[in-house]
C-alpha cells in the first residue's frame, strides 16, 4: 500500500480490516503491532471572508429563495449539509430564536442560534414556496433535499460570485466560526454550537482567524518600549 502510494484515509480504513482479521478472526492479536495506522497531515480549512459569504448567498441559484435559504443556514448557523437537509418546520423555535438540530454527528441533539435576519429569510422562503413536514422538500416532497442537491446549489453560487478559492459547501461552516472567532466569541461556545466533541477540533479556527491573530499585541512592542525608555534615559 505504501508503494502504491494510497492516501492515509484508505491505507488506515484496510488496517482496521487487517487488524479486525487478525485479532478477533484469528485470534492473533500480537499481528497488530505489524500494523500500524498511518498519521495524516491536518491541513488548515479554507475559510472566505464575509464579504465573500455575502457574495456567495446572494448568487445562489433559483427559481426562488430555497437554495439561498438553506444556503445561508450552514454559514447562519453552522450547520453540516445533512444538517441542513434534514431541518424540518418544528425545528425553528422563532420564540426563543433557537434551531434544533435533530441527531446531528455523533447522533446527538443540539442548539444553534436563529438570528434575526436569518429568521427573516425564512420566513420570506416560506411564504412563496410553503413547505410541509421538511423545511427543504426533495423531489418527492416526503423526502429532503439530498446533501448533493446543496452541494450542486454551493458550487453554482460560488462560479456565480467569481470566488476562486477551493471551497467546499462546509466551508460556510468554516467560516461561521472564524468570524466567530474574529468577533472574540468564547472558543467554548463555538464548540457547543459546532457541535464538537472535543474543545482541540473547534481551536484549529485560531489558526485561520486572520483578524484575531492581526489584532493580537507582539510581546516585541513591549520589548521596543522598553528600550526606548532606556534610550531616552541614557540621552538625559
Amino acid at each position: 500500500m505504501t508503494n502504491a502510494g494510497l492516501t492515509a484515509p484508505t491505507f488506515n480504513a484496510r488496517i482496521v480490516a487487517l487488524r479486525f482479521f487478525f485479532g478477533t478472526t484469528c485470534g492473533r492479536e500480537d499481528m497488530k503491532r505489524h500494523m500500524q495506522f498511518r498519521r495524516q497531515p491536518r491541513k488548515l480549512p479554507v475559510v472566505l471572508s464575509v464579504e465573500e459569504v455575502s457574495d456567495l448567498l446572494m448568487a445562489a441559484p433559483g427559481p426562488g429563495l430555497k437554495y439561498q435559504a438553506a444556503l445561508s443556514i450552514s454559514y447562519g448557523a453552522g450547520l453540516r449539509a445533512s444538517e441542513v437537509c434534514n431541518l424540518k418546520i418544528s425545528d425553528l423555535d422563532s420564540d426563543r430564536m433557537l434551531i434544533h438540530v435533530e441527531l446531528g454527528k455523533g447522533q446527538k441533539d443540539r442548539k444553534v442560534m436563529l438570528s434575526p435576519g436569518l429568521l427573516e429569510l425564512l420566513r420570506a422562503y416560506w411564504r412563496e414556496a410553503r413547505p410541509q413536514g421538511w423545511l427543504f422538500p426533495g423531489k418527492p416532497k416526503i423526502n429532503p433535499i439530498s446533501p448533493r442537491q446543496l452541494n450542486r446549489a454551493f458550487t453554482s453560487a460560488k462560479n456565480m460570485a467569481g470566488i476562486g478559492k477551493p471551497a467546499t459547501l462546509h466551508t460556510l461552516r468554516h467560516s461561521f466560526a472564524t468570524h466567530l472567532l474574529e468577533a472574540n466569541t468564547d472558543v467554548r461556545v463555538i464548540q457547543v454550537l459546532l457541535g464538537h466533541a472535543r474543545l482541540n477540533t473547534t481551536a484549529i479556527y485560531a489558526h485561520v482567524a486572520t483578524k484575531t491573530i492581526r489584532g493580537t499585541v507582539s510581546p516585541f512592542e513591549t520589548l521596543k518600549k522598553l528600550q526606548d525608555q532606556t534610550l531616552r534615559r541614557g540621552l538625559e
